[in-house]
């Protein structure tokens, strides 16, 4: 009896163990279907409390503390949130693994910006070394994944405007999107060794630019069929058709962002059915974070406790 049941619990730890990705193997890991759910843990990202409102910025530090004290699993970062002088300072950085740590929190992701799609090979490669830099602070704070994307033209001068237009925009004069890809896929191969020495993973998000659309986003991950290069699912950047975008990244995502916009979005709102986008997620066993980038006009003190419960009983 008692051998039987150790077989049993050893077959179980077995099927819920985490797949292991031999050194140098170039596909990514299929997730192992677990016998038992949890909920997902819940995460902020300090752009909830700033929005980018001109005099509204708030510290990192003070974001985390605000997290931890409305009862958040976790806290993501947004990169341009630091100073350059902060994000070089081993003190700062150290300090805020210690405020996350003092809150019982994870710092579990980062939002980082760059621009492939240009067809200044110079520009392409200062936004490598960017990113790589990027890749060393996330690696430095103990965060095990970014968020990438591909850029977009610059042909529409203000994100204002870009909003007006839907996100979508024209390429810049004598080129179009298929010149685009090839220069996104080799600037994101020339970064995949340095996200594997510093063990943080890349997700592409469904965002503006040549992450416009579903398609878009998986035709630059799969040419490159690795697992540093996965996708960051944003809910609310898929203004039409949301669920069924949503539920053809759904299989790479190794990382949400949340979007809720309580008073009105700052651009835009989307009436997202939060059940249904946890239905698609637990299709594919995702166990991952779930992080929250408020960007309504109510006051963040209100706002972000009313979207971490309403994450909180979908994902439950």
């Amino acid at each position: 009896m008692l051998r039987r049941q150790f077989i049993t619990q050893a077959l179980t730890g077995m099927a819920a163990a985490p797949c292991v990705i031999p050194s140098g193997q170039p596909t990514a890991c299929a997730r192992t279907q677990s016998t038992t759910r949890r909920a997902n843990p819940i995460a902020v990202s300090t752009y909830s409390y700033w929005r980018y409102r001109e005099g509204e910025r708030l510290a990192v530090d003070r974001c985390i503390e605000l997290a931890g004290e409305m009862g958040f699993d976790a806290v993501e970062l947004l990169e341009i949130q630091m100073s350059d002088e902060q994000r070089q300072s081993g003190k700062y950085l150290q300090g805020l693994k210690r405020r996350a740590l003092i809150h019982g929190m994870d710092l579990c992701g980062m939002s980082t910006h760059q621009g492939f799609v240009t067809p200044d090979k110079a520009v392409r490669q200062k936004n490598i070394e960017r990113t790589t830099k990027s890749i060393q602070l996330a690696h430095e704070l103990g965060i095990p994944t970014i968020r990438v994307n591909t850029g977009r033209w610059g042909t529409t001068k203000s994100f204002d405007e870009l909003m007006k237009n839907r996100g979508i925009e024209p390429p810049l004069k004598g080129y179009t999107d298929e010149d685009g890809f090839p220069w996104v896929i080799e600037s994101f191969e020339a970064l995949l060794p340095i996200a594997e020495k510093y063990g943080v993973m890349m997700g592409l998000e469904n965002h503006w630019g040549l992450g416009l659309t579903p398609q878009g986003v998986l035709r630059i991950v799969d040419a490159l069929a690795s697992p540093w290069l996965q996708v960051t699912m944003d809910t609310g950047n898929f203004l039409e058709n949301p669920y069924q975008r949503l539920r053809q990244l759904a299989a790479k995502t190794v990382f949400v962002q949340a979007k809720t916009y309580f008073g009105g979005g700052v651009w835009y709102t989307l009436d997202l059915d939060y059940v249904q986008i946890a239905s698609i997620l637990r299709n594919v066993d995702y166990r991952g974070y779930i992080s929250l980038e408020f960007e309504g006009q109510q006051d963040p003190k209100l706002a972000v406790p009313a979207s971490l419960n309403l994450l909180r009983k979908a994902f439950a």
